[in-house]
């Protein structure tokens, strides 16, 4: 790797990147933990509004401490470069699992929103909203836990974000294209449209661009045909049209998901 790097650590492999960062795999030399390195990109860095928001990413990361949520073990920020130490989570995007394995069952479908939930139950509790919940940004454990990563976009719950649409068009609650201030209902709402492609293998919507994406969002029917019959409840509350009509906090939609899966699949079903 070039560049700056954190001292006290030893790099070991690149993990991933992204438009504002490289994640780099690496063991903390004082304690040989290892850990995953989140590196904002030079130039990127370079502009204060970025670096605003890399240390906002870590400010609110530190704020949550959930065996749901990956967690943050420092922030560091020099004239050279920024960078937000994590916990290594031991397993693979949610992302990865579905492109190897396609489709799950209900019962494991429901396990992975279960634990996303709880994530964001966190998260909305310490007053955050994530905004961009996708299988990309779940990570599923070889125990399989799941556990919710990349908070890079998340904002205080209540603040808006003006003209700018932040988050990912496949899993965005109808109110998200708009700008509206960010809720909990948004998280719920993206939670639920992955859940769905966890059990079907494709998003709830397919339209090719993003006006048409938009329009499906707001106005199509939601889809619960593909799904299992005792889990089109959920689908239909998670992905209500009105952010009004979803269950809100992810808490309350926990406790719905847990008497569906006990009705449909038996008391033991995780």
């Amino acid at each position: 790797m070039s560049g700056w790097q954190l001292s006290g650590y030893t790099p070991v492999r690149r993990l991933g990147a992204g438009a504002s960062g490289s994640v780099m795999l690496a063991t903390h030399d004082a304690t040989g933990t290892p850990v995953a390195i989140k590196y904002l990109v030079r130039d990127i860095g370079d502009d204060p509004s970025f670096r605003t928001a890399f240390r906002q990413e870590a400010r609110l990361l530190g704020e949550i401490d959930d065996p749901h949520v990956s967690r943050l073990y420092e922030y560091v920020e020099s004239a050279d470069g920024a960078a937000i130490v994590m916990e290594l989570v031991n397993g693979v995007s949610l992302r990865q699992m579905l492109r190897e394995h396609g489709p799950t069952t209900p019962e494991s479908a429901l396990c992975v929103l279960k634990g996303s939930l709880a994530g964001l139950a966190a998260a909305h509790t310490h007053g955050v909203v994530h905004r961009d919940y996708k299988p990309e940004n779940v990570l599923v454990t070889g125990e399989g836990l799941s556990k919710l990563a990349d908070f890079g976009i998340a904002m205080p719950i209540g603040q808006g974000s003006g003209s700018t649409v932040s988050g990912t068009p496949r899993y965005m609650a109808p109110e998200q294209w708009t700008g509206t201030p960010a809720s909990p209902a948004c998280d719920i709402y993206a939670a639920t449209a992955t859940f769905f492609e966890c059990l079907t293998g494709r998003p709830p919507y397919d339209g090719q661009n993003l006006f048409t994406l938009r329009d499906q969002h707001a106005c199509a029917p939601i889809p619960t045909d593909p799904a299992p019959q005792p889990v089109h409840e959920l689908l239909r509350h998670g992905m209500a049209k009105q952010p009004a009509d979803r269950p809100q906090p992810a808490q309350v939609f926990l406790e719905v998901l847990d008497r569906v899966a006990g009705d449909a699949y038996g008391p033991e079903w995780e």
